[in-house]
């Protein structure tokens, strides 16, 4: 059963009730004080008093009341007392009590995961982790060509902000608010027409820190991320794919519009890894790559020198998100196996635990529309329960969301994020530390 928020400091592991237990029996050692020194006397004429002036009054009635009023003051001067503090100190300054403590205390030693991609679809693994875990590091790729980040890039010689700034408002606080700001697009003026209010914000920071990286967190700050997103690199490199025919095309956008079928994908030249996402990985419970796309998304941070052999030695366990649907010019008539082949190519899965793929159809009026733009649901061959030595995890994970003008398949975060809660192991590790008897 689920606990509304406010109730949510009666939780196992918030630390809450052993000191309200405390601040009872204070309160029954105060009355007991009260009682000796008044003494028996004392207590005797206050007894004949009472009843004396309400004659209609019994005694075990008004011992149940004066507990019951008891008790209620106790509880709600307790309640108001931390909240007005918590109120006081917290950076929306409000929230219910509940929602706070469970935050402090469960979703801050919750698993750490890290999630690596780029593109929406990280942000909306962001989305389904953000209830389950405080713990959250998106590592995203920041190799965008296309754009307004593209156009940020060419013109000030800055990272590309566009999916950055799509992590940072998934786990932002108050992610309704700041998503209709920070994502306001001008539709006219010169040289702003197009430009993403959250991208200009992000590429005025770096340059007012002097660093990408120094920007995140001033833009982490004041958002009141939950976790923290962290660029795979901080080196300014492009994404270079080498097509079927051998010809070979620079620039992640190019790629992705490029209808050749992409043979491999490397870097313009070496781009070392952040240390921060080193860090990370090193440190992380859960390591998540996917969903998003493959070539130009989620590869391209396992290209930066560093963080494939980080995965690869983390001793964390590991899965992968299987994508939805084919990407047009990237990755046609791909089935699970054909991504799980591609992506072991550039990391070794054999470290990895499980993968976890959708079992829902899309609606047929939007079905047909996909497969008119040359995009078809991933077929499941991974036949049994594990394939190339993963578990593989299936669910009905899909929803319909209007995206651009549109309706458009992506991951349900409330059913990606309870499925990953419910089958992830160190997520069950870390339920059995906080609510086993």
């Amino acid at each position: 059963m689920k606990l509304p928020s406010a109730l949510k400091f009666l939780l196992p592991g918030i630390g809450v009730k052993r000191w309200l237990f405390l601040t009872l029996i204070s309160v029954a050692v105060i009355a007991f004080g009260v009682v000796c020194l008044l003494g028996k006397e004392g207590m005797r004429e206050l007894y004949v008093l009472v009843f004396d002036r309400w004659p209609g009054l019994t005694r075990p009635a008004v011992g149940a009341l004066v507990l019951l009023l008891g008790a209620l003051g106790v509880g709600l001067g307790l309640f108001k007392a931390v909240r007005s503090v918590l109120y006081a100190v917290s950076p929306g300054g409000g929230g219910s009590l509940g929602e706070a403590l469970y935050q402090a205390r469960v979703l801050k030693s919750a698993p750490r995961v890290v999630a690596l991609g780029g593109g929406t679809g990280l942000s909306t693994l962001l989305r389904a982790l953000k209830p389950y875990t405080a713990n959250l590091t998106a590592v995203v790729t920041v190799m965008d060509t296309g754009g307004s980040s593209g156009r940020l890039r060419e013109e000030l010689a800055v990272l590309p902000p566009g999916d950055v700034r799509n992590c940072l408002l998934a786990l932002a606080e108050d992610e309704i608010r700041m998503e209709r700001l920070f994502q306001f697009r001008f539709q006219n003026g010169e040289g702003l027409k197009g430009h993403a209010l959250g991208n200009l914000v992000l590429a005025a920071l770096e340059q007012a820190t002097g660093g990408f990286d120094r920007a995140v967190e001033e833009a982490s700050h004041f958002l009141s991320v939950r976790g923290e997103v962290l660029p795979s690199t901080l080196d300014r490199v492009h994404l270079v794919a080498e097509m079927e025919d051998g010809g070979e095309v620079e620039g992640e956008a190019e790629i992705a519009a490029d209808p050749r079928a992409i043979r491999r994908v490397r870097l313009s030249r070496p781009a070392r890894a952040y240390q921060r996402v080193l860090d990370a990985i090193r440190e992380a419970d859960l390591i998540i790559l996917g969903p998003g796309s493959l070539f130009t998304s989620i590869i391209p941070n396992l290209l930066v020198e560093g963080v494939a052999e980080a995965i690869a030695r983390t001793p964390g366990e590991k899965l992968v998100v299987m994508n939805l649907m084919t990407q047009p010019g990237e990755t046609d008539g791909f089935t699970a196996h054909d991504h799980l082949r591609v992506l072991g190519e550039y990391v070794d899965l054999r470290r990895f635990h499980a993968v976890v793929m959708n079992t829902e159809s899309p609606p047929p009026e939007i079905l047909e529309r996909y497969r008119a733009e040359g995009s078809v649901p991933v077929v499941d061959d991974l036949r049994g329960p594990k394939a190339l030595g993963l578990r593989v995890i299936r669910a009905p994970l899909l929803a319909v969301v209007e995206l651009e003008g549109k309706p458009t398949v992506k991951h349900a975060p409330e059913k990606l994020g309870r499925l990953l809660a419910r089958e992830a192991r160190s997520f069950k590790r870390s339920w059995t530390r906080w609510f086993s008897p």
